[in-house]
């Protein structure tokens, strides 16, 4: 849709399975009921958010408002999903509904959002849904399927990249562990968002643009036996200039000067040969980005001589080895003795730069385990990080819901004996609240109708249900957080969906504006959401009215 309200051209949903009938069977049974009242076309808002932040921190990462705004822009009942429907609901249902499915789509919808890749906060509207009550029902259960994963797996990323800190690298390497194929497709993208820097998923990286990484498994060093399977062993210079007729010998050559280096006695003595073959094997395939894995036998006694020796016969014909992976044992020791390993080399025969090479780590890793290595001390350069990471180990699901606020211009509110449970009513505008430091302080929710918070004037912030939290703010900057993504038939300007090069920028943003202490790991301080004076008072007012009076006998 256009900024005139007209349809326009978007992609399908990444995942073909994101279809109309991707929701519960209640989503229609309601979308009747409507339809038989005569109630189907009322205009209703129903707000989407959340009501705790997930693994325990105090932020979430905001993602999937994308692939919302393609599923809507390409909704539409095709006739064999039509009679699925007649066929799965009781045969009472009248032939004229089964014609109103046939007409619908989403062109008098309007969806509200906030920026993909942003910071976002309990009770807060993530996104505002209006339109007809029945399509904005069959909107629902996809919505927040499409949201809750990607912001939990976007916030999981995030937490990583917090911990690990900015100048580490941080590669997912989940599709083998992750939940089926969708799983698998939708953590890389969602990782990247949250900060991650590449993918081992060919598929991810061919669909989104994000950069891949990978280099062999314990098979492929386990699959040699000896340098007789090498049969083609020449290997050209970098540049050219002329051709190493023996790439094998020259390795073997470089292992034999390791082993009697002075600086390096004591550190080995003889290492597995088959190991040695297979490095060799794959350096001859790849020499520009030779990157080994040492640990199918031992990383010190085999794998980095081993490494080493390959990597210095590189160097001798122009090329420069990426580095290693360790994938067991203990990390942080490992990378502190391959490092003084690669130092001593660089000082022993004068290779410039081969004490830098990367040192990647991966076996399971999660939070605690870079937090527990940061406090350890380590010298890995990089992260493969899988299963923890796009299962979202640590916590199943983010709990967002969908819940009706304003029907035909008259606020809802729902109600429960659980406090946290209780809808903020009405449609609402949100804004963030920035401080002198240039942090955000407080994001406010006010009613529609009322004028938007103003720089350097004093706000008064309320907790939405507790009457005593409450405090003043005198802004610096304010940020209306709602934006329209598709206008329906408003006329109003659409926001453009940006790449994910600048959503994954935005996250980033992000987390630099955010207090240390609303991101730490321990005890994070609450992030404050609140409520303008005046919408603090109708919630009361609504909720009083609403509340059925009790009788005491």
């Amino acid at each position: 849709m256009d900024a005139n309200g007209s349809m326009a051209e978007f992609d399908a949903p990444t995942n073909p399975m994101v279809s109309p009938l991707l929701t519960d069977l209640y989503q229609f049974t309601m979308a009747y009921a409507y339809w038989k009242a005569g109630k189907h076309l009322e205009r209703a808002v129903f707000d989407l958010f959340f009501r705790k932040n997930p693994f325990g921190g105090e932020y979430t990462i905001f993602a999937g408002l994308e692939e919302c705004i393609r599923f809507i822009a390409n909704f539409k009942l095709k006739e064999e999903e039509i009679d699925f429907i007649r066929a799965v609901l009781p045969s009472t249902c009248e032939v004229g509904f089964f014609d109103y499915l046939r007409g619908i789509d989403c062109s008098d919808v309007e969806v509200y959002a906030i920026l993909e890749g942003s910071a976002v906060f309990p009770k807060i509207p993530l996104m505002r849904v209006e339109g007809p009550i029945a399509v904005v029902q069959l909107l629902e259960t996809p919505f927040l399927n499409l949201i809750n994963y990607a912001s939990l797996v976007s916030t999981n990323a995030a937490r990583h990249r917090v911990v690990a800190g900015k100048s580490k690298s941080l590669l997912e390497f989940g599709l083998r562990r992750a939940q089926g194929p969708d799983g698998g497709i939708s953590a890389s993208k969602y990782c990247y968002i949250g900060g991650f820097d590449a993918t081992s998923n060919v598929a991810a990286g061919r669909k989104f643009g994000i950069p891949l990484r990978g280099t062999h498994s314990h098979a492929f060093v386990s699959s040699y036996t000896g340098p007789d399977e090498i049969i083609e062993k020449a290997l050209p210079r970098f540049d050219g200039s002329y051709v190493c007729e023996d790439f094998v010998s020259l390795v073997e050559a470089w292992l034999s000067k390791l082993q009697t280096a002075g600086s390096l006695c004591g550190v080995f003595s003889e290492t597995n040969l088959s190991e040695l073959t297979a490095f060799t094997s794959y350096a001859l395939a790849f020499p520009s980005s030779f990157l080994a894995l040492v640990d199918t036998y031992d990383v010190m006694k085999s794998g980095i001589p081993n490494f080493c020796a390959v990597a210095l016969a590189l160097n001798d014909l122009g090329y420069k080895a990426k580095g290693i992976r360790l994938d067991s044992g203990d990390l942080a020791y490992l990378s502190i003795e391959a490092r003084k390993f690669f130092r001593a080399i660089e000082k022993e025969f004068g290779v410039c730069g081969f004490g830098d090479m990367t040192i990647t780590a991966s076996n399971d890793i999660n939070e605690e385990t870079l937090d527990a290595l940061n406090k350890q001390g380590h010298e890995v350069d990089a992260f493969g990080i899988g299963t923890h990471l796009v299962t979202c180990y640590a916590q199943a699901a983010l709990g967002g819901v969908f819940k009706l606020v304003q029907i035909n211009n008259q606020p809802r509110i729902k109600l429960s004996e659980d406090i946290s449970k209780v809808s903020i009513p009405c449609k609402k505008k949100c804004y963030r609240l920035y401080g002198k430091e240039g942090y955000p302080l407080v994001d406010i929710m006010t009613g529609e109708k009322e004028s938007p918070p103003k720089v350097g004037e004093r706000i008064l912030c309320r907790h939405p249900f507790n009457e005593s939290k409450r405090a003043y703010v005198v802004p610096k900057r304010v940020e209306e957080l709602l934006k329209c993504y598709w206008p329906g038939k408003s006329g109003k300007q659409r926001e453009e969906l940006p790449p994910l090069s600048k959503i994954r920028e935005r996250c980033m943003q992000q987390l630099d504006q955010m207090r240390p202490d609303h991101l730490r790991k321990l005890n994070p301080t609450p992030y404050k959401v609140s409520v303008s004076a005046e919408l603090y008072g109708f919630i009361h007012f609504l909720w009083l009215n609403e509340a059925p009076v009790g009788e005491l006998q």
